[in-house]
């Protein structure tokens, strides 16, 4: 048979970059399909409007819906809607080549090793279907370490308890300019024993080959980086696969279906050009990386004479499993005109990172003296945008809005008087049968595919776990001296950060993919998103799903010169 090109990477982000980077270097053709636009550092402004409210970067739900079932937390009922009619749930971030790496925050944390035998270190939960990784921490440390180097990590090793084990002794690069914010944070935890450390950013704290060092605008989450500081996969590892001459881009081409013959093997990807023409490709190897939605979607409409119900779903798993990054989160308020003369000067800085984190609540244990995991706390700035921020404070206290002179005390009082600090409580997300992604044939999108539904169920742990790390994130707040605390989100589910739909595994009936994240059923079938992820750690995933791609390239490099 005759191939277009050995490799067929699905998806440009955290999943299918360091693919591409790979084995490109090693010689091989590589083709990236990639449903969005082809970005660049000139593209990219602080354009509030443009990039985190009108659809520059996402795909218009109008055009391409997604259904999403959920529980009311009142009613109790099951509510099903379509993002057509409410785009806030439209579960997108950002289409793009490179993908939501280009717009993250830039927050890595490592999984440590208990999160590899979750269900071996806490024990089965009821309603849940956690299970321990055919992988252990050992196996991914040597790939975090290359993330680091590669898509370039800054930050500071300190002595901590809660460190993961590291094969080097620090960060390639150093920690950013801290906020004197963070000096504050350091000294309340070392009060109240607890153990504050420097979060490592995916962000270049200086300069590194065409890529500057970071701009320190502070608009980082949302925003693609104009200077190319940011560790996204376009810029750290797509374009200089590129370079090498074996590695083609295809912008703007969404894949209807990978198609597969009598026997089961793949014998085409279909996907649409710009200009709407249905075109074909082949490759000895087919990656899959679209995000953990996606990826479910394009293997559940990969139907074929062996697989009925989707590509490499005999187990009837794909696309259930669903699990998100859970995130409670907090604000306090720091009035300036009640501190010191000294604190005010500290107040008042501009710098927009404070980089600090806790772990002390990473494992823990309940009232009734039962082991729990917990999460990590990040500490961070509120976010400089004003559209929003100013759409918030015109909410009263009694349900109406607020105008004129009030509102503009508000305002006045937000953004010229006070500072503002947030906690992010990141826990693990409880897979269970309620949470999965299917097919909704009864809406389609402008290519006139089927769309995802997406049906959100979060565990009871996962709201027991994020209430626990909210109250600890409030005790952390309140320590800082500041006023006004309030929760803002509880065990609500991430739509940046998802993973789960094709779990990995020993055992074919139980899981998608085998420990390389090959589909048990399909030999030169992968899926290197965080769809392989039975349990997310109390971390963003972004790293790991770097880190594993990383790792399963190496595999696939050894199949492809084997055969």
């Amino acid at each position: 048979m005759t191939y277009d090109c050995d490799v067929c990477v699905i998806g440009s982000g955290a999943g299918g970059g360091p693919i591409a980077y790979v084995l490109a270097h090693a010689g091989f053709s590589v083709r990236v399909l990639e449903k969005g636009a082809y970005y660049k550092e000139n593209n990219f402004f602080k354009d509030e409007k443009g990039e985190c409210i009108d659809f520059k970067f996402r795909p218009n739900p109008k055009l391409e819906p997604r259904s999403v079932s959920y529980k009311d937390h009142l009613t109790k009922q099951w509510k099903k809607i379509s993002s057509m009619d409410n785009p806030q749930w439209n579960m997108w971030n950002a289409t793009m080549v490179g993908g939501s790496t280009n717009i993250m925050s830039g927050f890595f944390h490592r999984l440590k090793p208990v999160d590899f035998c979750l269900k071996s270190a806490f024990g089965s939960i009821s309603d849940g279907n956690i299970d321990d990784w055919p992988i252990s921490y050992d196996d991914l440390e040597p790939y975090y370490d290359k993330v680091e180097r590669i898509i370039g990590i800054s930050g500071k090793v300190l002595k901590n308890p809660f460190q993961e084990p590291r094969s080097s002794p620090d960060f390639p690069y150093p920690a950013l300019p801290e906020n004197p914010l963070a000096q504050w944070i350091d000294e309340a935890g070392i009060k109240n024993g607890w153990h504050p450390f420097p979060t490592p950013r995916a962000i270049l704290s200086q300069n590194v080959d065409q890529r500057l060092t970071c701009s320190l605008s502070g608009y980082c989450a949302g925003y693609g980086c104009p200077t190319g500081a940011k560790g996204s996969s376009r810029v750290a590892l797509l374009e200089k696969a590129i370079s090498t001459g074996n590695c083609q881009i295809y912008p703007q081409s969404m894949v209807k279906k990978i198609v597969t013959d009598s026997n089961g093997k793949i014998s085409a990807i279909e996907y649409f050009e710009k200009n709407g023409k249905l075109n074909r490709l082949n490759a000895k190897i087919v990656v899959v990386a679209c995000q953990a939605i996606e990826s479910a979607r394009l293997l559940l409409m990969s139907t074929g004479p062996k697989f009925p119900n989707g590509l490499a779903n005999g187990s009837l798993l794909v696309g259930r499993n669903l699990i998100f990054s859970t995130s409670a989160t907090g604000q306090g308020d720091f009035e300036i005109s009640k501190f010191s003369n000294q604190k005010q000067m500290e107040l008042k800085s501009k710098q927009p990172f404070i980089n600090r984190a806790f772990q002390d609540w990473y494992t823990y244990s309940d009232k009734h003296g039962r082991k729990n995991k917990g999460g990590t706390i990040d500490l961070l700035l509120s976010h400089p945008n004003p559209i929003q921020t100013a759409k918030n404070l015109k909410n009263g206290p009694d349900g109406f809005d607020v105008w004129g002179e009030d509102l503009v005390d508000r305002l006045d009082l937000y953004f010229k008087k006070s500072k503002h600090i947030i906690f992010e409580a990141f826990s693990d997300w409880i897979p269970n049968d309620q949470c999965f992604v299917s097919l909704d044939g009864s809406l389609k999108d402008r290519w006139g595919l089927p769309v995802a539904s997406v049906q959100i169920k979060a565990h009871k742990k996962t709201e027991e776990v994020s209430s626990f790390l909210a109250e600890k994130g409030r005790t952390i707040l309140t320590a800082l001296g500041a006023s006004s605390i309030r929760n803002i989100e509880l065990g609500a589910p991430s739509k940046n950060l998802v993973a789960g739909t094709c779990r990995f595994g020993n055992n074919p009936k139980f899981s998608v993919l085998d420990k390389d994240c090959r589909a048990h059923e399909v030999e030169n079938l992968f899926v290197t998103d965080g769809s392989f992820m039975p349990t997310g750690g109390s971390v963003p995933f972004t790293w790991t799903i770097y880190a594993n791609a990383f790792r399963v390239a190496d595999s696939i490099y050894k199949q492809l010169i084997s055969s």
